[in-house]
């Protein structure tokens, strides 16, 4: 086994499970079903944020009742790294977004960069609303604007360093099936 095969293990055997997948599957569900009420009429076009919204946005886009479309976007500050950075773009999304309504889905709203640089791109290139969609929200008093808040939250987590349903250590464990912490941080 290598070095970095026996890290990840051994940081998922001393973590602590905050959220089950069964209240994770929940959460989801949840969320569907607010998106749903909100936007069924509104012809949407969503964006994943990748890496982190992917496993998200694949479980919600089954569960949403309404026609929308759906691409990917690449943008981020971690690059693998266990605190953030400069934003990188590495996808900007090609999709006409011009009068149209924007869901960005991603993992988490931590501090709210990333996801605030996102938005303000989509209304700089004539989207007519932008709205955000998070599974976790990081309660902590860091946000990049006072009193950011996503416009759909599927769970509320305690600040400590999060790993599990997209979010990821050291580019691991995205495939956790519930919302872990990182034993220490």
């Amino acid at each position: 086994m290598t070095d970095t095969v026996a890290e990840m293990n051994q940081v998922m055997a001393e973590a602590d499970c905050l959220v089950d997948e069964q209240q994770v599957h929940a959460a989801i569900g949840n969320l569907a079903d607010a998106l749903t009420d909100r936007l069924k009429d509104s012809n949407p076009l969503l964006f994943c944020v990748m890496n982190g919204g992917l496993i998200l946005t694949g479980q919600l886009l089954t569960r949403l009742k309404f026609p929308v479309q759906a691409e990917y976007l690449h943008a981020t500050r971690y690059r693998q790294e266990t605190t953030g950075g400069i934003l990188e773009w590495k996808l900007r999304p090609e999709a006409d977004m011009q009068d149209r309504t924007i869901v960005i889905v991603d993992d988490i709203l931590d501090e709210g960069t990333t996801l605030c640089a996102i938005a303000d791109y989509c209304r700089a290139h004539g989207a007519k609303e932008v709205l955000t969609a998070v599974l976790v929200d990081k309660q902590h008093d860091r946000k990049a604007q006072p009193g950011l808040k996503a416009d759909f939250t599927g769970l509320e987590v305690e600040d400590r360093f999060l790993f599990g349903f997209g979010m990821d250590y050291k580019g691991y464990w995205r495939n956790a099936p519930g919302i872990y912490a990182v034993k220490g941080l």
